[in-house]
């Protein structure tokens, strides 16, 4: 489970190994929260447990790395 660092804060960013299937997209998880984000073109895929305001955060985070969660993704996925 590839996790994409150097994006700072209490959120985890990720991919799995079943994703490569599917068009790029990023998971986040905080505590026993999750959701998942297109990244082209930039979108909230699903969400459980993360208000509104987070989800802005975390979409301005994928925003700013974009570039680099891409490149984890293309490294991972091929």
């Amino acid at each position: 489970m590839p996790r994409i660092k150097g994006i700072s804060g209490p959120y985890r960013f990720f991919f799995t190994s079943f994703d490569c299937n599917e068009p790029p997209h990023v998971h986040v998880e905080r505590e026993e929260k999750t959701c998942k984000f297109r990244l082209q073109p930039l979108g909230l895929a699903r969400s459980h447990g993360f208000s509104a305001r987070e989800l802005n955060v975390i979409r301005r985070l994928i925003g700013a790395h974009l570039t680099a969660i891409m490149e984890t993704w293309y490294e991972h996925c091929g």
